[in-house]
């Protein structure tokens, strides 16, 4: 080895691991708690799909690996580079995304599960391009609710709020369409959580409260609901209601984590996983797997894990002083720390069922793309920060 190369060989591991670098800034918690659910989620996906195909029955644990790999891959990417170009592109980025959601609805769109959300691009993938709205509309919001300053106290004005509002109903409107219930709450959670976030007066929040409030009532009274959406709330209020339609996944959820008890019946050895007794239990219903498996102490772990990721969110942003990179965390941590409350609850009876996926848990391309950059987007707030701080 030539003294040129050797020289050029050290300069490289100085700039990946050595003092300074974007490595060894990083939150390495955040990072702990992300891969830690990664493990449990592949060991889960695995659990919950190994009956599905006698021949390869490693098959959707594999491409679930394989999608963490990438995901990784994006991560990396983002949280070393400087988030503030993010600001810049984010208008063109929700562009994109709204030509995707519409393509969805043309006959490029493929229908799985009585959604029509992914678009085909061959070799057994898809992309799902409401996935991609999530953390696309967070940073086209934080851009448009930074506009007031570049202080954390000072307050939106009406017309930037007024615009959050028509970009979140934009993209409500085609993700509807699909339809796709569970996303559009997650939208709709994630808008109102900026919008607080951002300091608005309270006659404001108030106004939008009532206003939400009226807009779900004429949704129901109105009959815009598809008839399975409202037997799922019908569900909700009475688990007894149809036990073998409406009601069985529901019913069958509360089963399989009752079953669990204390310990688990043991990764592998679940009846009610083995079995394929609740729908999904790969993706929406990956709770029920950790529920009768783990039992209460690795659902609890599980849980332990998405709260460790959501303080190290809500820290970073309480700790920088860039307003839009505060706002972006405040919007990741809605998004998630929603989205979690979702998909838990509606395995314990506590909300209603939607297709909403536990966050570095269930198994997905588009949707753990997405979260891996959101994380890689807090890292690189974080990285800034204690490099300028």
């Amino acid at each position: 080895m030539t003294d040129a190369l050797r020289v050029r060989r050290r300069s490289f591991v100085r700039r990946v691991v050595g003092q300074g670098a974007p490595l060894r800034r990083m939150d390495g918690i955040l990072l702990g708690a992300v891969v830690a659910l990664s493990v449990i989620g592949t060991l889960l996906v695995w659990s919950s799909t190994r009956n599905w195909n006698s021949a390869e029955p490693t098959a959707l644990a594999k491409k679930h690996v394989l999608n963490l790999c990438v995901g990784l891959a994006l991560y990396s990417a983002v949280a070393v580079s400087d988030y503030r170009v993010l600001r810049r592109y984010a208008p063109l980025m929700y562009g994109i995304v709204t030509v995707g959601l519409l393509l969805v609805l043309t006959p490029m769109g493929a229908t799985i599960n009585g959604h029509r959300s992914w678009i085909t691009i061959g070799g057994g993938f898809a992309v799902q391009p409401d996935e991609v709205a999530k953390p696309v509309l967070v940073l086209l919001l934080a851009m448009l609710l930074a506009r007031a300053g570049d202080k954390k106290k000072d307050r939106p004005r009406y017309l930037y709020v007024a615009l959050c509002l028509a970009v979140w109903g934009g993209t409500a409107v085609l993700v509807m369409m699909e339809p796709d219930l569970g996303t559009t709450t997650v939208l709709t959670a994630i808008t109102g959580g900026m919008i607080v976030y951002a300091g608005v007066h309270k006659r404001l929040i108030a106004a939008g409260v009532v206003l939400a409030a009226a807009g779900a009532a004429a949704v129901w009274f109105l009959g815009l609901l598809k008839p399975y959406q409202v037997a799922r709330f019908t569900a909700l209020m009475d688990p007894s209601t149809d036990p073998r339609g409406i009601g069985y996944n529901s019913r069958q959820a509360l089963i399989a984590i009752g079953s669990g008890e204390l310990f688990g019946k043991g990764l592998f050895h679940g009846g009610q996983t083995t079995g394929r007794f609740v729908p999904e239990q790969h993706t929406d219903f990956i709770f029920t797997v950790a529920g009768e498996e783990l039992g209460f102490v690795g659902a609890a772990v599980v849980v332990l894990l998405l709260g460790v990721v959501l303080l190290r969110c809500l820290r970073i942003a309480r700790l920088c002083e860039d307003r839009f990179a505060a706002l972006v965390a405040g919007g990741i941590v809605t998004w998630m720390g929603f989205q979690t409350l979702v998909n838990v609850g509606m395995t314990i009876g506590i909300m209603p069922i939607t297709g909403v996926p536990l966050p570095f848990v269930s198994y997905g391309g588009t949707a753990t793309f997405s979260n891996m950059m959101a994380v890689g987007v807090l890292q690189a707030i974080h990285i800034k920060d204690r490099v300028f701080g």
